[in-house]
């Protein structure tokens, strides 16, 4: 998940700061401490994530793309230049067309907001742009929510009280709020100073950037992992009291099935899987952080020196074309597989699916899956010529029966218009007019829709009083006893309005 630190570089950020030391610091000097504070704890645990910085104004600048040279940024950061008022809205208009250019709108990013909480002053100011939301043309429209997956943590170098003796605070929870409410403010406790810029940014560290380590079991064999990004909590909304699931750090490999089987099933997110072996290799290639490499190598490539099950899998992975489906917590599960970047580079990624005992319908219940051995015979068959899958479920979906829905009301016309077509080509079309009518009653009773059956009851009397003078004399009595049956359904009562009960044509003989 990439991140995108944007730091306010306007002259409010200029402001001293007192501190115990005769030394001079401004409220920039913090959030620079602050932010390298933060750089330094990405290169040592996050190395494999992009980053880029934006300093921002009246206008924003693009100081340095992603990238995973952390010694670029911080090089950046130790050059800030001060500028005019601040702008919120110019800088939040920046960021997406940054992130839309390298990453498109589907991939999801961090946004670390570097902020002293002030608003700006006039247009252009949040205080502005937030009145003046509703009274926008399309094309100048706030850039909140981005067209991405977003969380966006806003870092204020200033205290709680000091942001409450204005609204600036109640900005910046509407700032939050329109950002699509997933992520946080930060506020220095007590006096500005370093040891309190650590704290707040060590806040922000323990929610967004700890690294989520992890030990990957399959029999007897198993891999200290690390996992990019974290693993989110999961919250069900069908279950009663919902607490949030988290991914358990022993990962239990239950299984393998071919990737034909499994198809492209739905996930929740997907992650990158790293043996820590790599990860230690990459850290001790030179000091500080680590340079781009002018060509990415995979995982397997980096961890070549010592044996490791995660780089076992992943090879096996890729050249049997399987997955292997993962037990990340009680009745919930995941898989791994091979994934390629390009021709030379590929990964081990791990996709959660939905929690649950029975994430993907075709494959049933995840638990009653077994190995082929087990099996009286083989459900490949001898030459790999069927498949076990999709697992056929006992009882017929709801879905595959023929059920009638009016979506718009064309559909609905539709079916009126079929009743009508049948009514004048009775007594021929008896049996097809009927079946239609009670396929319109029942929906119509479903859906509390009486209003319905009296409307098309009125229909079939008008076309009775319109039949011509060579119609059959059958076909008025079957319309004329039509409308009555669905007139008296329309009225409520039981003995005419069940559901199950059909009309049925009534009985006449001219053969005499």
């Amino acid at each position: 998940m990439p991140t995108v630190v944007v730091m306010d570089v306007s002259l409010s950020m200029t402001r001293p700061v007192s501190l115990e030391s005769n030394e001079e610091f401004q409220r920039k000097n913090l959030a620079v401490h602050g932010l390298t504070m933060l750089f330094e704890h990405m290169a040592a645990n996050y190395r494999l994530e992009f980053t880029s910085l934006v300093a921002f104004s009246s206008l924003w600048e693009l100081l340095v793309p992603f990238t995973r040279d952390y010694n670029t940024l911080q090089e950046a950061l130790s050059n800030l230049e001060d500028y005019d008022k601040t702008c919120i809205e110019s800088a939040l208009s920046g960021v997406s067309n940054v992130v839309q250019q390298e990453w498109g709108s589907s991939c999801p990013c961090q946004v670390v907001l570097v902020t002293d909480g002030s608003l700006g002053i006039g247009k252009g100011s949040l205080r502005h742009s937030l009145q003046t939301l509703k009274q926008r043309a399309h094309d100048k429209k706030f850039p909140l929510p981005f067209p991405f997956p977003t969380k966006m943590f806003i870092m204020c170098v200033a205290n709680a009280e000091e942001l409450q003796t204005t609204d600036a605070m109640d900005n910046l929870e509407e700032l939050l709020r329109l950002s699509g409410g997933d992520g946080q403010i930060f506020t220095m406790d007590g006096p500005l100073c370093l040891k309190s810029v650590q704290a707040m940014f060590g806040r922000l560290i323990d929610q967004a950037y700890s690294p989520f380590h992890a030990v990957l079991h399959c029999g007897n064999l198993s891999s200290d992992v690390q996992v990019f990004p974290r693993p989110e909590p999961v919250v069900l909304d069908d279950e009663v009291d919902p607490m949030p699931r988290v991914v358990n750090t022993d990962l239990e490999i239950v299984g393998f099935i071919e990737i034909g089987d499994i198809s492209s099933p739905p996930v929740t997110s997907r992650h990158l899987v790293l043996p820590i072996a790599v990860i230690k290799e990459v850290e001790d290639v030179g000091t500080g952080a680590a340079e781009e490499p002018e060509e990415e190598v995979s995982a397997s490539q980096m961890a070549g020196k010592s044996p490791n099950f995660c780089v076992l899998l992943h090879g096996s992975l890729k050249v049997e074309g399987m997955v292997a489906l993962v037990q990340l917590g009680p009745n919930w599960y995941g898989m791994l597989y091979s994934q390629a970047d390009s021709k030379k580079k590929s990964n081990l990624m791990m996709s959660l699916f939905e929690p649950g005992p029975e994430p993907l319908p075709w494959l049933g219940k995840v638990a009653q899956l077994g190995p082929i051995s087990e099996a009286a015979e083989n459900p490949y068959g001898e030459d790999d010529s069927k498949s076990p899958f999709p697992v056929q479920p006992a009882i017929k979906r709801s879905y595959a029966q023929n059920v009638t829905v009016w979506i718009k009301a064309s559909g609905l016309q539709t079916d009126v218009q079929k009743i009508l077509r049948n009514a004048r080509k009775l007594p021929e079309k008896t049996q097809t007019f009927y079946k239609e009518l009670n396929r319109l009653r029942k929906a119509a009773l479903a859906f509390g829709f009486r209003e319905l059956l009296k409307g098309v009851g009125e229909l079939l009397e008008r076309e009775c009083t319109l039949l011509p003078d060579s119609a059959h004399p059958d076909a008025a009595f079957q319309l004329t006893h039509a409308a009555k049956q669905l007139r008296l359904a329309s009225a409520g009562d039981s003995q005419y309005a069940a559901f199950d009960q059909n009309i049925a044509p009534m009985h006449t003989d001219f053969s005499s």
